[in-house]
């Protein structure tokens, strides 16, 4: 199945070219803000951000050079119990899944698109949709995404990727709903009611 290594390389580059850099453009011809709120503060918020780039970029590296030769892939602590035709499909199909429900959820934000806090601009409180189902739906697929890489590139540099991602999501997302609370009040608190957080 070596067609699944060239086919992940183009997905992972879709994938943030798609989901990530041509929201945000959009969104700055549209209305001259910039998505991305991550900056060089000395805060939590910042740090995660950096903390986030660096697994992303880790993963696409090594998604990029992963699978030249077997004696390469075995510097990556290969998972091998999990190097079955059963975990690479799982992990297309989570893959796949994520994809379009981001897709679907920043298209239903549409300018509430942020990349992090925007304390600068306020924007829309956005209830509807796939917002219905979970309060972070893009978070929810980032987290599916990696795991899905996992199962396809079972190895303990994308399993460790995977877990960070996991425990530094959910601190961006406390972070996110505390700012959220304070911007929307009774809107908000009452949402947190009706949605849960993930799923």
């Amino acid at each position: 199945m070596e067609w699944i290594k060239i086919y992940l390389k183009i997905y992972i580059c879709l994938y943030f070219v798609v989901l990530f850099i041509i929201p945000g453009i959009r969104l700055y011809k549209q209305t001259g803000i910039n998505p991305v709120t991550f900056g060089n503060r000395d805060n939590v918020h910042d740090y995660l951000g950096f903390v986030m780039k660096l697994l992303m970029m880790s993963l696409t590296v090594i998604i990029l050079f992963s699978g030249f030769t077997q004696e390469q892939n075995r510097y990556l602590v290969p998972v091998w119990f999990l190097e079955k035709p059963w975990a690479v499909y799982t992990g297309l199909i989570l893959i796949h899944v994520s994809f379009f429900w981001i897709l679907v959820a920043e298209i239903q934000m549409n300018r509430s698109f942020r990349i992090g806090i925007d304390e600068k601009n306020k924007t829309a409180l956005v209830t509807n949709g796939v917002f219905r189902i979970s309060r972070n739906p893009v978070f929810l697929g980032i987290m599916i995404s990696v795991w899905g890489i996992f199962f396809i590139l079972p190895n303990l540099f994308t399993f460790t990727i995977a877990v960070l991602t996991y425990f530094t999501v959910h601190v961006q997302i406390r972070l996110e709903e505390s700012f959220l609370e304070k911007q929307h009040g009774g809107r908000y608190l009452q949402y947190k009611k009706r949605v849960r957080r993930i799923i």
